[in-house]
């Protein structure tokens, strides 16, 4: 069989893409275990270690974030998926946001309260209160300049965990596999956390990726996720504080 110009020229290009596909998803592996790893290497370093300010201010992290976000950027033009599988588009942006707000609140509810029953039942023995003293404000100025810092930090989890690890894995398995086995990886990312949250960041990471699929656009759970963990960090600055008031008096 003798293939036309045409033919060759589409054969090619299918090609092409197939091609551009396989090296995305490589290249998500390396970016993922790279990530993976370093969050390992963290929650080690942390047990024997302390850094002097807070880890959510740090420059040196901030930029590393901020280099990530446009990898993972590039990854999703290199995937060749289309915007809408990959949760880039907004067409009701407002409804979105309230939706991100309302969610993101409930969220935070649930995860303070969950975490204070696991601290009421077994003390500190599944919390790293560690972990809650070092990223907690001392003011509200610094929750503020935390609140900042934190916009860098939900977008690439998001992008990472929601746009390519779901949406740019979808031609090769069920979403709601997806959303689950993200979910478990996003709880294991969570180490620092202790295991109150790993497993509080595995079930925020359910509703994130529901949402995600549902509104079929980043934008929900970007607020959801920012607005969850602002309250969270405010809840701990208001205990912190509790605590130093009950330590003095």
């Amino acid at each position: 069989m003798i293939l036309t110009k045409g033919q060759r020229s589409a054969v090619w290009w299918l090609g092409a893409a197939m091609d551009r596909y396989t090296l995305f998803l490589l290249s998500l592996l390396a970016m993922t275990s790279f990530i993976a790893y370093s969050t390992f290497a963290t929650a080690q370093l942390l047990r024997r270690w302390r850094p002097l300010h807070n880890p959510l201010l740090d420059r040196a992290d901030m930029l590393l974030r901020l280099a990530l976000i446009a990898m993972c950027i590039g990854l999703g033009l290199l995937s060749g998926l289309d915007r809408t599988v990959l949760g880039w588009v907004a067409p009701t942006p407002l409804r979105q946001m309230l939706i991100g707000l309302l969610v993101g609140g409930v969220l935070a509810a649930g995860l303070f309260g969950f975490s204070q029953l696991v601290m009421h039942k077994t003390g500190e023995r599944f919390v790293a209160s560690q972990f809650v003293e070092m990223v907690a404000p001392r003011s509200t100025g610094e929750l503020f300049r935390i609140g900042l810092a934190l916009i860098p930090v939900v977008v690439l989890e998001e992008l990472l965990f929601r746009s390519l690890l779901i949406g740019g894995l979808s031609p090769l398995a069920p979403v709601e596999a997806l959303v689950f086995g993200v979910s478990v990886l996003f709880g294991a990312m969570h180490l620092p956390q202790g295991a109150a949250g790993i497993i509080g960041a595995g079930l925020a990471s359910v509703v994130l990726g529901a949402l995600f699929l549902t509104e079929q656009s980043l934008l929900a759970p970007i607020v959801a996720h920012y607005v969850a963990n602002f309250i969270q960090l405010g809840l701990a600055m208001r205990l912190l504080k509790t605590r130093e008031n009950y330590r003095v008096g």
